[in-house]
């Protein structure tokens, strides 16, 4: 049997409290650079160093408060800095960030002594927040430290430092009955201290962890083997349950009073347990709510693919042991991107929101609906009788869509595509499975939209289909002779001119014949190819004005639609102006086309490049403009000419309804006070065009004048129709 040493309580200069020392720890100059000025703070001495080694060295000195570490330090693992520091008893608080999504480093962190776990690219004022926690925690602890000090060689100290404990410490005889607690119990579980005197340990300790307790609490090992610990959850005295870490210490001093000795060590005998029990609520918490985010969706609560592709897994194995289907769907929200667009992000999210809480309610409670990112979500249905069973589910989830989204205090409706397959028809492992459920998707929303389909393998030939549209996209831009610009011509129905018109694409694909846009760009964006198409379009729609302008039709200006891949590009407006000079163009014959969604996405830069276009003569329009509420507020940030009115909007116009026209009519008001042009797509009737004339809206464009034209045919409409183009008259 070990003799326990003999302690001295001697005192120890500490300073009072002073300013804080701050060490960043990161490989990455900027990093560092920007915590340093995000923490910069009056009482705050921040320092920094870029690896492992260094850090120890810095920390060797014991001097630290606190320590913003990254776990990912070239030489040095962070972790095995933390079991450094508490192999060495460093008493430096420690926060990681880390760019590791992985829930394994956040727990090992949090297990290791770390105050808290944050993500580099997570918010900044988290960082704050945790530092500011942390420098309140070291303050008090100096306190606390030099209040122990003052209280060194009182008779007091003993009873002080247990009840001030933050951990409940106990005494229990040996039949497990409570002959000491700290005033601690009472904070923690509710029970006052001589509640519990004489009473057994089980009344606090929750019945499903009876059997570690009964372990932990009567321990008979001495010696080196004298402790335990065990993780159990005690109850409170009302309802509710905390988390514990339990540490069990059987003493061996007879002193102590809890083992007694008869003739000799050999001889002593059990007589009770004392221990410490730690709450660990919050950890718990903290391992729960990064357990969740791993395997979960944060914006709609539900499985992310990762998790359904587990659960599929496992359904299927189970289906194939017990002989049953299953079915999985693979579901797109129809025209999600036109909802994000056109409203912004926050309705966008409120749809998804409501999207996923209507499907889930359409599924049994064995079913998993998850969101595999965007506005694709899967299903998965184990234990079906037949096939019929996935599509009458199928059916219900769109019934429920009919009723609309109230949404910002806007009716918001939307439809689904269904893609399902199942098992063992269509497939017997995930990947397959969720493969040709989304395969059965792209078939649905190709024949319409709003509906379902079942996976069948002549899909396939489909599937190859659009892989096979991408190569002929890229042989086609290097060719670059099987695509049309098509013109469709802009009209001053006031003076009766056309006063310009807008560049569409066309392709002549060899197999396919004649393809609109709407075939082909979508495409073109996704792979990143509509940057050579917009070049493309640029060269020929410029040589092609040039050429008109050769012929005396001087008064057109040329609207060209540009991506906005295009503004991710370094010098785009050098770019364009050394363009249009080449082409001996006036830089004003020329009206750019952005669409709304630029102006929302890293605005401060791309105002900029807007600012360089106009300062450079050439003429910018909004495209599509009122379908997003947040676009007026960029009017006056945005060196625009003009506005096109969504064609949305004028398709709605009613003579019979006032509401119908207001907001086309807030548009033209707005822009003449911003001394803004206003053009209206889409006008195909001549109630229309009045409705639209009486709004004060001058310039228009759409069928009623005349559809997209091939170069040879928009010319002949120049000279022949009712519209014939005006001489130049720069603006």
């Amino acid at each position: 049997m070990k003799a326990i040493a003999n302690v001295e309580f001697l005192p120890q200069r500490l300073e009072p409290p002073g300013s804080v020392r701050i060490l960043i720890v990161d490989d990455e100059e900027r990093i560092r650079a920007a915590y340093r000025q995000l923490l910069a703070a009056d009482g705050r001495c921040i320092e920094e160093c870029g690896t492992g080694i260094e850090a120890l060295r810095r920390l060797e000195s014991r001097d630290v408060d606190i320590v913003i570490l990254d776990l990912n330090l070239p030489d040095i693992d962070g972790l095995e800095i933390m079991e450094w520091m508490v192999h060495k008893h460093v008493p430096t608080a420690v926060i990681v960030f880390s760019g590791d999504e992985s829930i394994d480093s956040a727990i090992r962190a949090l297990r290791h002594g770390a105050f808290e776990f944050i993500r580099k690219n997570g918010n900044p004022q988290e960082l704050i927040d945790t530092v500011d926690r942390v420098e309140r925690r070291r303050r008090i602890e100096r306190e606390h430290a030099l209040m122990t000090v003052q209280l060194e060689h009182s008779e007091r100290l003993h009873r002080f430092l247990v009840e001030q404990s933050p951990d409940i410490i106990y005494t229990l005889d040996r039949n497990g009955c409570f002959i000491f607690v700290n005033s601690r119990v009472e904070a923690l579980l509710g029970y006052l201290p001589d509640e519990l005197l004489g009473k057994h340990y089980s009344l606090i300790v929750h019945p499903d962890d009876l059997e570690h307790a009964r372990f932990a609490f009567n321990e008979r090992r001495i010696g080196d083997r004298a402790s335990t610990n065990v993780e159990i959850r005690l109850e409170t005295k009302t309802q509710g349950v905390r988390h514990f870490e339990n540490r069990t210490i059987v003493t061996i001093l007879s002193s102590q009073g809890l083992y007694a000795a008869n003739e000799g060590p050999a001889t002593q005998h059990f007589i009770g347990t004392s221990g410490v029990a730690r709450d660990i609520t919050d950890r718990k918490k903290a391992e729960e709510t990064i357990a969740f985010q791993a395997f979960h969706d944060l914006l709609t609560g539900l499985p992310n693919r990762i998790l359904f592709k587990d659960r599929l897994g496992i359904a299927l194995r189970q289906a194939k042991r017990n002989g049953k289907r299953l079915a999985v769907m693979f579901i797109d929200i129809d025209r999600f991107k036109l909802v994000n667009d056109t409203y912004g992000h926050h309705e966008g999210d409120e749809l998804l929101k409501g999207f996923a809480e209507r499907t889930r309610a359409c599924l049994r409670s064995g079913d998993t609906l998850a969101r595999q990112g965007g506005d694709e979500f899967t299903v998965l249905l184990p234990d079906l009788s037949s096939g019929d069973d996935a599509a009458t589910i199928a059916a219900k989830m769109l019934g429920e869509l009919k009723q609309p989204f109230r949404i910002a205090g806007l009716d918001f409706y939307t439809t689904a595509s269904v893609g399902i397959s199942l098992f063992p028809d269509d497939g017997d492992s995930p990947e397959i499975l969720l493969r040709n459920a989304d395969i059965a998707m792209y078939q649905i929303k190709g024949r319409g939209k709003n509906g379902y389909l079942q996976f069948h393998p002549e899909m396939n030939n489909g599937h190859s289909m659009r892989i096979t549209l991408e190569s002929d996209l890229r042989l086609a831009l290097e060719s670059g002779d099987q695509f049309e610009l098509y013109y469709q011509p802009q009209i001053n129905h006031r003076q009766g001119l056309t006063v310009g018109m807008e560049a569409l694409v066309r392709w002549h694909h060899p197999r396919h014949g004649l393809l609109a846009p709407d075939a082909f760009v979508p495409l073109a964006e996704e792979t990143g190819m509509i940057v050579d198409l917009g070049d493309w379009v640029l060269q020929r729609a410029l040589s092609q004005l040039a050429e008109w302008r050769g012929k005396g039709f001087t008064g057109l200006q040329l609207a060209i639609n540009l991506s906005p891949k295009e503004f991710d590009r370094a010098g785009l407006p050098e770019r364009l102006l050394q363009l249009i000079d080449s082409h001996a163009l006036p830089a004003d014959a020329i009206d750019i086309e952005i669409t709304e969604n630029l102006l929302m996405k890293d605005a401060e830069k791309n105002i900029d490049m807007v600012r360089q276009l106009r300062n450079g003569g050439l003429r910018v329009s909004i495209d599509d403009f009122g379908t997003r509420y947040s676009s007026l507020n960029y009017l006056r940030r945005f060196p625009i000419n003009s506005i096109k009115i969504d064609q949305s909007f004028v398709r709605d116009l009613n003579p019979h309804h006032d509401s119908s026209n207001a907001i086309i009519h807030a548009i033209a008001c707005i822009a003449r006070s911003f001394g803004l042009r206003v053009l209206a797509e889409g006008v195909e009737t001549e109630a229309q065009r009045q409705m639209l004339s009486g709004m004060a809206c001058d310039d228009m464009q759409g069928f009623l004048f005349s559809r997209p034209l091939p170069a040879a045919e928009f010319e002949a409409f120049l000279t022949t129709s009712a519209f014939p183009c005006r001489p130049h008259s720069p603006v």
